[in-house]
């Protein structure tokens, strides 16, 4: 059987030409949606896809119907693969039902891998780099060096208590804890 999804972006904007051109395609069931591709919670699309069989057939106009990602795209051709399923896109005359179709999402989806490979390298050699200049990534500390001695100091002599320094400072109670345990780590000998 052959399923078609239409999409558009807004309410005011009408999904009649993508209908027709479905039909044309010999869908004869067609779930529509008024939502954004870029948003995942789309309960039209999630329906298709529980109804998805063996042997059935997804329809879209265009891939930008279904997906303005090619990661969220690649992710949605894979579980249509698993459920055993075909893709067809009218727009791009891709249809993973033929040989040749099949052959196209591959080279898509190698180009895709081979992105995300490159990106992680990127990420990687520029944390190294980043280290090597001395800068480290992560969270600014919520707290000066001093500040953490004044708090040490204040919860140590028994003047507050971990809560009350943590109100004090206006930080969580979970960073006073952790700060106190590191210094108790540090200085093992003090109770």
């Amino acid at each position: 059987m052959h399923i078609g999804y239409a999409r558009v972006s807004t309410q005011d904007q009408d999904n009649s030409a993508q209908i027709a051109a479905l039909q044309a395609a010999g869908c004869t069931r067609i779930f529509q949606e008024k939502a954004s591709a870029g948003r995942w919670d789309r309960p039209e699309l999630h329906r298709l896809l529980d109804q998805l069989r063996h042997g059935d057939v997804l329809v879209v106009c265009k891939l930008d119907r279904l997906s303005r990602s090619l990661k969220d795209l690649l992710m949605l051709l894979e579980k249509v693969q698993l459920l055993g399923a075909g893709f067809h896109s009218l727009g791009e005359a891709i249809d993973t039902t033929t040989s040749a179709g099949r052959m196209m999402m591959q080279i898509v989806g190698s180009f895709a891998e081979f992105e995300r490979a490159m990106l992680r390298e990127r990420t990687r050699s520029g944390l190294l780099a980043a280290r090597k200049e001395g800068r480290v990534g992560g969270r600014r500390p919520k707290l000066t060096p001093r500040q953490q001695q004044e708090i040490v100091l204040l919860v140590a002599s028994g003047q507050k208590t971990a809560a009350d320094a943590a109100r004090l400072f206006n930080v969580h109670p979970s960073t006073v804890a952790r700060l106190l345990a590191k210094n108790k780590a540090m200085q093992p000998n003090l109770p």
